[in-house]
């Protein structure tokens, strides 16, 4: 991915006028001047309702423009106002990743009566109930399509559970019964089988599913020409359809996508067990990496810098890693909270762009902050980095992971960008390193790039220089004649 950016243009709890695509539109252009290459768009999909954030997908053929679950409309707003979106996208060089969503369907249109045991919500391998006749919404016709690009309609028989019987009105797990029907052994081994997640979970291994979840994929890449595809709930999805799904898509002419996805496991092993079992056909977020900055911030001068990298994607799988600060689900009122504090933001981006390994991912509520919460955006910052990562994060680095407290790194240049690049940070007090930028940098004058420091450094005849970080910051440090 080069020097590539890429921007999550939304977070949990955006308001709901349908304005998002039109509004997305006008900051296309300055979003490509901050340095961002890519967006990253929320599931665009009908979902239970236009307060739907996207994630309880209803109809993945409903874009926007049929009147269903009480809206033409989604969360976002309507099919044109998309696609006019990623034409505005496209036409200022950059590229559009969509949020795809293929582990559950909600918002059912009938219920069915079929036969289902309950299971142990905490293992669900442990089956708590004799068979039974339960009530579920798991009847999909979508009378407002009226069958137009599919008419597949969905039932029981192509899901493996679901949480609620409308019979008796119980909440739980109830796994359907059937010839061939059992969770996918394929997936995160969390709570026993983490095959199902929430609503009516979506059996990947029924060969009518397979085929309809293929034809749809073929029609929105098609519809939409998009660049790139983000699939969401990794770990509750059998890993072997997630690689069929990648095959099919690249032996119909869709090899150019970029794909990438949540799977959300702070476990280098089980990290590992998917990238081989997906025969390495994603990239996935560095969900480890976020964690390790989240403690980081939380923990301030007692977090041992030198093993902020220790587990991650980036560190173990370079090629593979999104690197990421926080996102939808870590920030604060989500059952994944985990945000990274204020004061740390600087230093995790700094962590994440003006390095050599990993394809960044900002985030909104970061970059422009979170209304509903009160949480302010630090746009300049972030746009100050990103900056500095496209002017001189080039080359190989040298890494000078020196204590507890303070680390550094020099970026080391390339043929077209030669430029040194020197980075510090420290979660304690002021302090300085001594690193080498190279004996050709003899005499020349380094400044500050970010605004923490009015000081010039002279590098001495041996190529080095002793560069400064302010107590609690990050410091970026080039030569004053690249400028």
């Amino acid at each position: 991915m080069g020097n590539e950016v890429m921007y999550q243009s939304f977070e949990w709890y955006l308001e709901d006028d349908g304005k998002f695509f039109s509004k997305l539109k006008d900051e296309i252009k300055d979003l490509k001047n901050s340095g961002i290459d890519a967006i990253w768009l929320p599931p665009v999909f009908k979902a239970t309702s236009t307060n739907d954030v996207g994630y309880g997908v209803y109809d993945l053929y409903d874009l926007g423009e049929f009147d269903q679950k009480g809206s033409v409309r989604s969360k976002y707003g309507k099919v044109n106002e998309l696609k006019s979106l990623i034409e505005e996208i496209h036409k200022n060089g950059m590229k559009v990743y969509m949020d795809v969503v293929m582990n559950h369907k909600a918002g059912a249109d009938k219920t069915e009566v079929f036969r289902a045991v309950e299971v142990d919500k905490n293992d669900r391998n442990n089956i708590i109930s004799e068979e039974h006749d339960i009530k579920a919404w798991t009847y999909f016709d979508f009378p407002g399509r009226c069958g137009k690009y599919s008419q597949f309609i969905w039932n029981f028989q192509h899901f493996t559970g679901v949480d609620y019987d409308e019979e008796t009105g119980k909440n739980g797990i109830f796994k359907i019964c059937g010839d061939g029907k059992n969770w996918s052994e394929n997936v995160a081994s969390e709570n026993g089988n983490f095959d199902y997640l929430m609503f009516a979970d979506i059996d990947l291994n029924n060969s009518d599913v397979r085929d309809e979840l293929f034809r749809w994929a073929d029609w929105f890449t098609d519809y939409l020409q998009i660049d790139g595809m983000r699939f969401d709930a990794l770990k509750h999805m059998d890993a072997s359809f997630v690689r069929d799904f990648i095959k099919h898509l690249c032996e119909n002419g869709k090899d150019h996508l970029y794909y990438f996805g949540e799977y959300w496991e702070n476990n280098l092993n089980h990290d590992d067990r998917f990238l081989f079992e997906t025969k390495y056909k994603l990239d996935i977020f560095d969900v480890t990496l976020h964690f390790n900055l989240s403690e980081a911030s939380k923990k301030g001068k007692d977090y041992d810098l030198r093993k902020i990298f220790d587990g991650s994607i980036v560190k173990n799988h370079p090629l593979m890693a999104v690197t990421f600060v926080d996102n939808h689900d870590s920030e604060p009122g989500q059952s994944l909270e985990s945000f990274v504090d204020p004061w740390f933001k600087k230093i995790a981006y700094g962590l994440i762009l003006l390095r050599k390994d990993g394809y960044p991912c900002v985030f909104y509520g970061d970059y422009k902050g979170i209304k509903a919460k009160n949480i302010s955006g630090q746009k300049d910052m972030i746009d100050n980095l990103i900056d500095i990562r496209k002017k001189y994060a080039y080359g190989d680095e040298d890494n000078y992971f020196e204590s507890q407290n303070l680390i550094g790194w020099v970026r080391r240049g390339s043929e077209d960008h030669p430029g040194r690049l020197a980075v510090l940070i420290s979660n304690e007090d002021a302090a300085s390193l001594r690193m080498f930028v190279g004996k050709d940098q003899e005499g020349k004058k380094y400044v500050e790039l970010t605004g923490e420091n009015d000081r010039e450094i002279e590098i001495d005849k041996d190529g080095f220089g002793v560069f400064e970080v302010g107590p609690g910051s990050l410091c970026a440090w080039a030569d004053k004649d690249s400028l």
